[in-house]
């Protein structure tokens, strides 16, 4: 026999074995049911539980992401803090920003690490007032903002256009509105474009309304930064100033220059400069968005490694039944393992069998799983609206770890059994 013709014989003879292997492991498993359902159960309920952390965490990232980039990465609020630990401290008034900062700001070239920045001037009431069309009102959340304010926040009209540099210098009473409020003002099918609108008494006319923005998420958590994005009205700082008869500025919103512009250089640069301007007369804090992103990761961390932590009991639990069924199994069929080592079985084949039933009973189980975690995954979607879909990786990755802890599982009872001593196993009762 040539050499090729005896490789191509031992090749045939592992597949044969390899079948047959197979086929008794199917049969031992056929011939337990029950046990062999709860252990594949267990796998089952470990991997769906993974699957669904990866879920929740994939898709809760990509929400809560999703709805803070509605406020522009890269932006950084600079106000006033008036918190003073020092009682002996004068309590200053006003808010630490001045329409000569603005002016001084823009021109002094200080602030290499910002790119744009706008005034925010709200009313003293937290911006919310009544918007009034005709008979009808909706409650807005009213800010004075610059030219760039638009840019910066991420934001862009549905109609019309946003407050430019001429609204601003001329003090134009003209108004940027929200979706929500143009619906309840003007009906949903309705062009507000040119309509005339009261606020604070005045009568402001509409030149555009801002697309739509999604917050949902942020607002049912009780976040500052929630609320209906929708229900926004946007007219020129100077305007607002006026009507509240004050030249200050509540809040610098700023823009860095690009991704990888620290944010504490840029606030930074602009807390510098402002104390400059009125002689550390006051303090001043800063927020970033990098802020609430860290945030977010850290809070979304936590709860994926809780989750981590459940699952893996989970998948532990489903490791002790494979091992608590596969050790059971080596001890009923004690004489079965003797009578094939008499005939001739091996140490090898025997713990194969042992160890293919074990990696059967957890590939059924996370294969199970996976559709289960699918499934659930599915529902939560249909449930709450949220995109929590499945990641691919995490999916392979589960199918991985189910066939890992079955092996491990089930080693020891396999080894048990291929080290059975003939004599000693057939005279087992």
């Amino acid at each position: 026999m040539s050499a090729q013709q005896s490789t191509y014989t031992r090749q045939a003879r592992r597949s044969i074995q390899g079948r047959d292997l197979l086929a008794q492991a199917l049969l031992s498993l056929g011939h337990r049911r029950f046990r062999t359902f709860l252990s594949v159960l267990g796998v089952a309920i470990g991997i769906s539980a993974v699957i669904l952390i990866g879920v929740v965490s994939e898709g809760g990232k990509n929400v809560v992401y999703s709805e803070l980039q509605t406020f522009g990465l890269r932006t950084v609020w600079i106000y006033r803090d008036r918190k003073i630990l020092d009682p002996q401290r004068l309590q200053r008034a006003g808010s630490g920003i001045t329409n000569e900062d603005l002016i001084a700001l823009g021109k002094s070239g200080c602030c290499t690490s910002v790119a744009r920045f706008s005034p925010l001037v709200y009313n003293g009431r937290n911006g919310v007032n009544l918007l009034k069309a005709g008979s009808k009102f909706s409650r807005v959340n009213a800010v004075g903002v610059g030219p760039d304010y638009m840019e910066i926040n991420n934001d862009s009209t549905s109609m019309g256009r946003g407050l430019n540099a001429d609204d601003i210098a001329r003090k134009r009473k003209v108004i940027v509105i929200g979706e929500t409020t143009r619906r309840e003002l003007f009906g949903s099918q309705s062009n507000p474009l040119g309509m005339e609108v009261q606020l604070y008494g005045q009568t402001f006319e509409v030149i555009g309304v801002l697309a739509h923005k999604d917050r949902s998420f942020l607002s049912s958590i009780g976040s500052s930064g929630g609320g209906d994005a929708d229900a926004r009205a946007l007219i020129p700082y100077n305007r607002q100033q006026a009507i509240m008869g004050s030249k200050d500025i509540d809040t610098i919103q700023a823009q860095l220059v690009n991704d990888q512009a620290p944010a504490a250089l840029g606030t930074g640069q602009i807390i510098a400069f402002l104390q400059r301007e009125h002689k550390g007369n006051y303090d001043y804090r800063a927020d970033t968005m990098e802020q609430y992103i860290e945030t977010a990761d850290k809070i979304l961390g936590g709860v994926s490694k809780i989750g981590i932590i459940a699952a893996s009991v989970s998948l532990f639990v489903a490791g002790l039944g494979i091992l608590n069924i596969m050790s059971t199994s080596v001890l009923e069929r004690t004489r079965e393992i003797g009578l094939r080592k008499a005939l001739g079985g091996t140490e090898r084949s025997i713990l194969l069998q042992f160890l293919l039933e074990a990696a059967l009973i957890s590939g059924l189980g996370g294969v199970l799983g996976l559709l289960l975690g699918f499934a659930t995954s599915y529902l939560i979607v249909q449930l709450t609206g949220f995109p929590l879909l499945p990641s691919p990786v995490t999916a392979l990755l589960a199918l991985v770890v189910s066939v890992v802890i079955g092996l491990i599982s089930g080693f020891y009872p396999a080894y048990r059994a291929a080290a059975l001593r003939p004599v000693e196993a057939l005279r087992y009762e």
